[in-house]
């Protein structure tokens, strides 16, 4: 414990000259035509697939930390993470999943490892016996679309300490909830970790894995018209409380964590988003 690393995307004449000034007038105006009627496409809710990567890239993913905070920043296949090699845990895991990416053939397998270019990495022998399940940040179902994202995501990187019935209960809802709201939407944003800011009374294993309190997720649906989010704060222990009851904004999560989430969102739209918490509007079907 306290190693701290940081890791840180002609001119012419006459005729022949009043002609070219025309063209590239038309060829202005046109294209002016086509990106605007590209952008109130886009903004009224066109597939994810139409202007995504156009109008955001990987920035929603993108995870504003205090200069504090020990993180190593990995890009694997499907996800990236802020890991802390302190607390041997990810400070945040992020993701986009699309609709198709709900539905892949790779079957779910069980070789969880270290990852021994991450300083800190958990072992496997630390969660042996320890009473807590390996928990995924970025579920496995997530990545049934790509043979290397499923192995990926079972690096240990990629876990924390998770009670059994947190893990097999209302943590497995949610993630079954963010599926189905992927291919409502088209796509969603989901960063999830957990909360670091708690007191930390209790790490398993040799390498002294924190045992977290709580967790935290997010999710943004940024290519519906409205965009809407919502947080979620999910307990570390036995509960018999539905997913609904844990809702809370975004704003909520970053204040709690120090994060700052989706900061590249136009700031009106952030704000907006960020304000959300009713678990009943975000879950309502697409208008």
């Amino acid at each position: 414990m306290g190693k701290n690393s940081k890791v840180y995307l002609r001119r012419r004449a006459g005729r022949r000259k009043k002609t070219l000034s025309s063209s590239l007038i038309g060829c202005i105006v046109i294209g002016a035509i086509y990106i605007g009627a590209f952008y109130a496409f886009g903004r009224c809710g066109a597939p994810h697939e139409s202007m995504g990567a156009a109008q955001y890239g990987n920035c929603l993913e993108k995870v504003i930390l205090s200069d504090e905070l020990p993180s190593i920043i990995k890009q694997y296949t499907g996800f990236s993470l802020s890991f802390n090699p302190t607390w041997h845990v990810p400070n945040y895991v992020a993701w986009e999943l699309t609709a198709s990416e709900t539905d892949g053939a790779t079957p779910r397998k069980s070789n969880f490892k270290p990852d021994n270019d991450i300083l800190g990495s958990p072992q496997l022998d630390d969660y042996r016996k320890s009473g807590f399940d390996r928990g995924h940040m970025a579920p496995a179902a997530d990545m049934k679309w790509s043979t290397e994202a499923m192995d990926d995501s079972h690096y240990l990187t990629n876990m924390c300490p998770q009670d059994r019935s947190v893990n097999g209960g209302c943590w497995s809802t949610l993630e079954n909830k963010c599926r189905q709201w992927a291919r409502r939407d088209s796509a969603i944003i989901i960063i999830a970790g957990p909360i670091l800011t708690d007191e930390i009374n209790h790490t398993i294993g040799k390498s002294e894995v924190a045992v977290p309190e709580r967790f935290f997720k997010v999710i943004l649906s940024p290519y519906v018209n409205p965009p809407r989010a919502i947080g979620f704060i999910v307990p570390n222990s036995p509960t018999h409380d539905g997913i609904q009851s844990m809702a809370v904004s975004v704003d909520q999560i970053e204040q709690l964590t120090g994060f700052d989430f989706f900061s590249c969102l136009p700031d009106d739209i952030e704000t907006q988003v960020e304000q959300q918490a009713k678990y009943h509007d975000f879950d309502r079907r697409k208008r």
